[in-house]
């Protein structure tokens, strides 16, 4: 599922994909991938609307117009936004068609139908169920190692899992969690209340640090131009710099001992035994 970088780097695409063009007609062809409007409302609300600008909070792509609406976008395992020419073919699986003035589609793709949006008052934006309860952006002022530790001194659950959570921390999940313990030291089992201030505040920059590191290097996916519609979309360039993450077996890259791989919460974790001791 796509994570804090990945989010990042497709909504900046998308920005220079649509930034200004206007939305002669949408069309929304899976009812379901849209909470709380019917694909009526959804006609009838963006006709004629312009493309002003996109951003993200968490794992959420938010697109904004010339009115006061805005469009909340979670992509989950493969939903993707494709901008098609006016010649080509619609690509499989399209459940969202946006009809701009240069005659050009943007459309939205979701093989597995896991992904949704929903429409809602840009006023009210942060206030809608999806952002509400978000913790602060990790890569904002907002996130500072006080924050992080407060917010891990009230569990007691494994740090990996406490990590996922994006009530505690927003942005990460199972890549750049495992990625960011390694880089700080900390093993995956560790209870979250018990790791120091130190401890926290090393994993606050490996936090960052990650996070940063993955959009200066295009992420794990290739969401950069939206018009290669027969490109790959996963394999992006940052698979070539983890350290622990599907990784299993291999030799950790600071000591050499081979990586682990167990089970928390149902999905894998990569870690070094010696370098991330309890």
């Amino acid at each position: 599922m796509p994570e804090l970088p990945e989010v990042e780097l497709a909504a900046r695409a998308l920005g220079r994909a649509v930034i200004g063009r206007q939305i002669v007609a949408a069309e929304l062809r899976r009812a379901k991938l849209l909470v709380g409007a019917t694909p009526e409302e959804f006609a009838t609300q963006l006709r004629g609307a312009t493309f002003t600008d996109t951003g993200r909070r968490g794992k959420h792509i938010l697109v904004y117009f010339d009115r006061p609406l805005a469009l909340i976008v979670h992509l989950r395992m493969t939903g993707r936004f494709l901008y098609v020419a006016p010649d080509a073919e619609l690509p499989k699986h399209t459940h969202v068609v946006f009809y701009l003035d240069n005659e050009h589609r943007l459309v939205f793709i979701d093989p597995r139908q896991f992904g949704f949006m929903r429409l809602t008052d840009a006023a009210s934006l942060f206030e809608a169920k999806e952002l509400a309860n978000l913790a602060p952006e990790p890569l904002s002022d907002a996130f500072t190692p006080q924050v992080l530790y407060e917010s891990l001194q009230r569990t007691k659950r494994a740090i990996k899992e406490t990590l996922l959570d994006q009530t505690r921390v927003n942005g990460l999940g199972n890549i750049y969690a495992a990625e960011a313990l390694f880089m700080a030291g900390i093993n995956p089992n560790s209870v979250s209340a018990g790791i120091t201030r130190p401890r926290v505040k090393r994993l606050h920059q490996a936090i960052v640090e990650v996070l940063l590191e993955s959009i200066a290097h295009g992420s794990t996916m290739n969401v950069e131009n939206l018009a290669e519609v027969e490109s790959n979309y996963y394999g992006g360039p940052y698979e070539n710099h983890w350290r622990v993450y599907d990784r299993a077996g291999e030799p950790c890259r600071k000591c050499g001992k081979p990586i682990q791989r167990i089970v928390q919460g149902g999905r894998s974790t990569y870690f070094c035994a010696r370098c991330q001791k309890r």
